[in-house]
């Protein structure tokens, strides 16, 4: 799949009002007293199965929201919630994976000068967990552009510590299980963004920010993911 017009919009939270919402088994994250919570919109393209051809493939936007942890020392995300604009996609990634994955009714408009994106969740899809769905809807609508130069993220510094993690972990039945994704470095861009409404934090029942917003840009980066797995205890 190709990461495609994705925005990472990032926000400092008060960790112990975070760490309630993150499972016992897994240590929320901090970076200098603080820890961070994540909504990231953007479309995967060419999406399917490994070896499948192009006719079996698909295009959809996606709306996430995370935090960051450990688990027995590993970093890696945490998702609280993630929205799909496919109903189909929504049903087998949430069957799959074990996330709490929604539906909701996406647009997407791209120009060469921004990218105008908008979320209104609509159903829980199968697979996700109930305890997720919440009374405040759950929208998101924003336009963004790339400002300033393509950077790589210098190992040590804040970008880096928000955006280089190539592992997720979903608690289940006691137990955890781990996604692993594959990708280059991402080729971040500083962004400027104009959020309309934001209601993503709420509906998943988190705090409210106690800074604003770190965010960057960026266009296109191929990947790949895998199913979650279980990890074994030690």
């Amino acid at each position: 799949m190709t990461w495609r017009n994705g925005l990472f919009v990032n926000w400092p939270v008060d960790p112990d009002a975070l760490r309630p919402h993150v499972p016992d088994e897994l240590t929320l994250e901090t970076r200098d007293g603080e820890a961070w919570v994540s909504v990231l919109p953007f479309v995967l393209t060419n999406a399917g199965i490994r070896g499948t051809p192009p006719a079996l493939r698909t295009a959809v936007a996606e709306l996430n929201v995370r935090t960051y942890v450990r688990y027995r020392g590993d970093p890696a995300l945490f998702f609280f919630s993630i929205d799909v604009g496919t109903p189909l996609v929504a049903g087998v990634v949430g069957r799959t994976t074990r996330l709490p994955v929604f539906h909701a009714h996406m647009r997407v408009g791209a120009t060469e000068e921004s990218v105008a994106f908008s979320s209104v969740r609509s159903q829980l899809a199968a697979g996700a967990r109930p305890q997720f769905e919440r009374t405040t809807a759950a929208r998101f609508s924003a336009s963004y552009r790339p400002e300033g130069d393509v950077f790589e993220p210098k190992p040590g510094s804040l970008a880096h510590w928000l955006v280089e993690r190539r592992r997720f972990y979903a608690p289940e039945a006691g137990g955890v299980l781990a996604g692993e994704i594959a990708h280059d470095p991402w080729p971040l861009q500083p962004a400027h963004v104009t959020i309309e409404e934001n209601t993503m934090l709420e509906a998943n029942g988190l705090p409210e920010p106690t800074g604003e917003p770190v965010a960057y840009y960026c266009e296109e980066l191929p990947m790949t993911g895998s199913i979650p797995r279980r990890l074994r205890d030690r």
